[in-house]
C-alpha cells in the first residue's frame, strides 16, 4: 500500500468511526477496505478529484461515497444496490451527511439517476456480457461530465489468473458477491466510453496487492 497522506488518512478514520453500529463483520469490512484497498488512494490521487454530485452503482455498505464526502470529494452521493442489508448499514453511517442510498437490481432496465460522475467500482466483471453491456450502456447516459470504473483487466498475465481463482472462490463465501466471475476487456470498455462521447485514461489500480484492478477515468 502506498503512504497515505495526513488528510486522507483522517478521512479514512473518521468513515471508520461512521460505522460503528454496523454488524461486526460490517465494522471489519470496512475498515479493512479503507486501509489497505487501494481504491481509494489511488481515486483521490486521480486529477480534479472533485466529482461534484455522484452516482455509485453497487455501493454495498457506501463507504466509497462516505469517504469521498468526508474527504471534500464530492458534494452528494446516492448509492445503489440490490442488497437492503447493506444499504441499512450505508444509510445509518452516512445519516448527517449528503448520503443517500436506493434498492435496486442492478440489471433492472431503469435509467440511473443523473449525477456528475458515476462510479462503477468492482461490478461489470461480476455481470454477464449482455449485462455488462447495459448497465454501461445506462451508467454513461447517466454521467454528465465523467464516468470512473474499476474492473479486473484479462490481459494482465498472472495477476488476472490470480485475480479470477480467488473471485471464484470468494464468490461462495463473500457476501456482495455476483454470480460469475467475467472480466471484461479494457479495450471493450474504454470504446464503448469513446463511442458515448468520454475520452478516456486507464491505469493500475493495485498497488501493494497481487491482482489486476484497472482503473477507466472517462470524462466528457
Amino acid at each position: 500500500m502506498p503512504e497515505l497522506s495526513v488528510a486522507l488518512a483522517q478521512a479514512i478514520s473518521r468513515t471508520a468511526r461512521r460505522y460503528r453500529g454496523a454488524s461486526r463483520f460490517g465494522q471489519a469490512y470496512v475498515a479493512g477496505k479503507l486501509r489497505f484497498d487501494p481504491l481509494y488512494h489511488d481515486l483521490l490521487a486521480l486529477p480534479a478529484p472533485n466529482f461534484g454530485e455522484v452516482l455509485d452503482i453497487g455501493c454495498g455498505r457506501g463507504q466509497l461515497g462516505i469517504l469521498l464526502i468526508e474527504a471534500g470529494a464530492a458534494h452528494s452521493v446516492l448509492g445503489i444496490d440490490r442488497q437492503g442489508r447493506l444499504l441499512r448499514e450505508a444509510q445509518r453511517a452516512g445519516a448527517d451527511i449528503a448520503f443517500g442510498v436506493e434498492c435496486r437490481d442492478l440489471v433492472s432496465q431503469e435509467a440511473l439517476p443523473v449525477a456528475d460522475t458515476v462510479f462503477l467500482i468492482d461490478v461489470l466483471y461480476q455481470l454477464d456480457t449482455a449485462r455488462q453491456n447495459a448497465v454501461l450502456h445506462r451508467a454513461a447516459a447517466a454521467a454528465r461530465q465523467r464516468i470512473i470504473i474499476r474492473t479486473g483487466d484479462p490481459s494482465r498475465g498472472w495477476r488476472s489468473a490470480l485475480t479470477r481463482a480467488v473471485e471464484r472462490v470468494g464468490r461462495r463465501i463473500w457476501p456482495h458477491s455476483g454470480a460469475t466471475v467475467n472480466q471484461p476487456s479494457v479495450n471493450r470498455l474504454v470504446s464503448a466510453l469513446s463511442a458515448a462521447g468520454f475520452s478516456t485514461s486507464t491505469q493500475p489500480c493495485w498497488r501493494g496487492t497481487p491482482f489486476c484492478n484497472v482503473l477507466i477515468d472517462g470524462r466528457r
